[in-house]
């Protein structure tokens, strides 16, 4: 265990103190969350990116322990397992060294080589090898027998058994995979005769690039269209110089033997080293392009769960559509349902008229503070509708993301919620709901259904949850939820929760009415210390008897608070009520053995905004009115927009038509960036030029080049 403490603290660059404090609370049941706000003393102040790389190089750890043991026991069964072979597969801990280590020893199917070792050729082999034979074919001879048909035949099962073993042999595969690393190229085609099929991938048809130059979202693109069996793809180093290196190591002698080995050398490069060494960059190239993916996506996702909520305000939510009608529905400050309807506004019905009183009516009747429009179907064409009504108070309108609002609203959770109304009323509920508080709407939805993802079906899926749920978790525990109105889904993401404390939370709720303060959660069934510990400083209540029960102070820290006021000689609540109070602390005086600075700090920051949220204030936002769809674009155009999409090669912009734009890269600062996320945000308001409109492949190309960007 500390010889993993020190491997992690090496690559990561923490030191062992710290990784072995983290690794233990981990192992005693702490989740990232909680070990990064509430146990900064123990981990040296590691954030949950930090935390959670440690426990990923420790699950790689134990899993490559795991696969040494099943090879030490597998070489064991077989009697080959030497002591020096024993001490060097311990001693390693790099699993591609390992599998080298393991090849000559791992039980394959009946290959060529091993034919020609049951045909008794293993001897030859060993004399070509030798390459001091002066008189091959006499001595080929000797091994005409059995299934060895001829001198000829022999040879062959010899040359088998050569290319197998340099095929295992540790120093060839390093040769390989050395100009691999260097030098390899990946090349796609087009399958003959899927042309039009392949359509979407002809920018692919005949490519090739060095691989390690390939970026993560081309070498997905050029996978997807190999698995839809539309591109045939390649890597491959220079065949030659591949050949004549391992002709370097195995080839000695300038006689008959030396031809044979060169022979075989040849074939054991094309037929088994090669094909072996392009599957394993296959699979790190498209490991790393995953993983660059999935970190897009994860960065996406969380600037998307921590967007702006608008807060609990009465909503009047609208999903718009032209034949079907706009679906629209009244909720009240905590996000419940309290009147559904549809109207016509557009056609082929032009109900403008009707439609204008009774969304008045209901503002009015519902004491409407603003309106959501999904922006689909109708949007821009809704939205000017709203826009041009005049009601009996200020209305804020707001275009909202409608991205897996259908997933939502087909999914068990709505029906759950809505049992008896269809889909458009959920959905329209979904769109309401994201304008509140978009954390707490989205954590329903599958990330994968966003819309915020790059190649996201393409990558492993397994790593991809893992990275997303992290993400989700992270985001749903700083933000923090109210105990007494959060959904089962939402607690479910709570730190020490899970699905089925989640339940028995909001049941309890239902039948003893809303919580009055932390300490009642531990009435709740199967809640034991543990999950106490781990979820009650997440857990919020607003108008509690105790205020920091609305606060980040963990519960366990409401002793030093206490402490604080009793010398101050105020209560809590004046001590959160007044700046002057809180100035006369002297934090040293608070510090124990378990208690440092970082824990009283993060308490003081409390004290001064309880419950604070970390999401920015939402902004009202605006199209160019004159811009409705692709035909209204013209070049040279400066419109604004909202980032809806960000990848490593740029970021997609709504600027209020169908097709969301592209701002390539290259385009979204005057100066060189590595990484978009330098510049723009998930649903930040930009200003964008028009460089190009591609009509027939409905592409809008757009730039932010020397723009002032008054709307950020």
């Amino acid at each position: 265990m500390e010889l993993f403490h020190k491997m992690i603290s090496s690559a990561l660059n923490i030191a062992v103190k710290q990784i072995s404090s983290t690794l233990s609370l981990l192992n005693d049941g702490a989740t990232i969350p909680f070990i990064s706000r509430y146990r900064k003393e123990a981990t040296g102040g590691l954030d949950e990116v930090q935390i959670g790389n440690i426990k990923e190089q420790y699950d790689k750890l134990c899993d490559l322990n795991k696969r040494k043991e099943t090879i030490l026991s597998t070489i064991e069964e077989q009697g080959k397992l030497t002591p020096e072979l024993k001490s060097r597969i311990e001693a390693c801990w790099d699993s591609t060294e390992l599998e080298d280590i393991y090849l000559p020893y791992k039980p394959k199917r009946k290959t060529r080589a091993e034919v020609a070792r049951q045909k008794g050729l293993e001897p030859l082999a060993t004399l070509l090898m030798l390459q001091r034979e002066n008189n091959l074919s006499a001595r080929a001879e000797a091994f005409v027998k059995g299934d060895v048909k001829d001198a000829d035949d022999a040879l062959k099962g010899a040359r088998d058994i050569i290319a197998e073993q340099v095929n295992e042999d540790e120093r060839a595969r390093n040769q390989v995979r050395n100009l691999f690393g260097r030098q390899a190229i990946i090349s796609a085609k087009v399958v003959k005769g899927k042309e039009e099929e392949a359509a979407k991938y002809q920018d692919y048809f005949d490519f090739s690039e060095p691989l390690k130059k390939c970026t993560s979202h081309r070498l997905l693109a050029i996978r997807r269209g190999e698995a839809e069996g539309l591109l045939k793809v390649s890597i491959s180093p220079d065949d030659e110089e591949c050949t004549e290196r391992l002709e370097r190591l195995y080839v000695r002698s300038n006689n008959e033997c030396g031809t044979q080995v060169a022979e075989a050398v040849k074939d054991g490069y094309k037929r088994l080293l090669k094909p072996s060494i392009e599957t394993e960059f296959s699979a790190s190239s498209k490991e790393a392009a995953d993983q660059e993916a999935i970190r897009v996506f994860a960065e996406n996702l969380r600037q998307l769960l921590l967007a702006a909520p608008l807060g609990q305000k009465r909503v009047l939510g609208l999903d718009p559509g032209y034949r079907t009608g706009c679906k629209l529905v009244c909720l009240d400050a905590q996000g419940n349902l309290l009147h559904n309807e549809a109207i016509y506004p557009h056609p082929p019905q032009n109900e403008k008229l009707m439609a204008a009183k009774k969304v008045t009516k209901l503002v009015e009747a519902y004491d409407i503070q603003a309106i959501a429009i999904g922006n689909g179907t109708a949007s821009r064409e809704t939205e000017a509708f709203i826009t041009s009504l005049r009601f009996d108070r200020e209305v804020q309108v707001f275009v909202v993301s409608e991205n897996g609002a259908s997933i939502y609203s087909a999914s068990k959770i709505a029906r759950d919620e809505f049992p008896e109304y269809d889909v458009t009323v959920r959905g329209a509920v979904s769109i309401g709901r994201r304008l509140m508080d978009p954390l707490a709407e989205l954590v329903k939805i599958d990330p994968k259904s966003i819309g915020v993802g790059q190649y996201q079906h393409d990558v492993d899926q397994g790593k991809l949850k893992k990275s997303l749920d992290q993400t989700v978790e992270n985001c749903v525990n700083s933000v923090g939820v109210n105990l007494n109105t959060a959904s089962t889904h939402l607690l479910t993401y709570i730190s020490g929760l899970g699905p089925q404390l989640a339940q028995n939370i909001v049941n309890y709720r239902a039948e003893n009415g809303a919580f009055s303060s932390r300490k009642q959660l531990l009435k709740v069934p199967r809640m034991g210390a543990k999950a106490f510990e781990q979820c009650a400083g997440f857990l919020r209540i607003p108008k509690a008897d105790n205020p920091l029960d609305n606060s980040a102070v963990h519960p366990e820290s409401y002793h030093i608070v206490e402490q604080m006021a009793k010398d101050l000689q105020c209560t809590v609540e004046e001590l959160i009520k007044s700046k002057e109070l809180r100035a006369k602390i002297k934090l040293e005086k608070y510090v124990t053995p378990t208690v440092g600075m970082p824990t009283l700090n993060d308490i003081m920051q409390e004290l001064e905004k309880p419950g604070r949220d970390p999401r920015s204030t939402i902004q009202v936002f605006e199209f160019d009115k004159n811009v409705k769809s692709i035909a209204d674009l013209q070049e040279g155009m400066i419109l604004p927009g909202i980032v809806t999409n960000i990848t490593n090669f740029g970021c997609f912009v709504d600027v209020g038509i169908k097709e969301n734009g592209l701002v390539h890269i290259s385009q979204l600062a005057d100066k060189f960036i590595s990484d978009p996320t330098e510049i723009v945000s998930i649903h930040q308001h930009v200003m964008v030029r028009v460089d190009s409109v591609d009509m027939g492949r409905k592409r809008v190309q757009l730039s932010m080049k020397g723009i002032d960007q008054k709307l950020n």
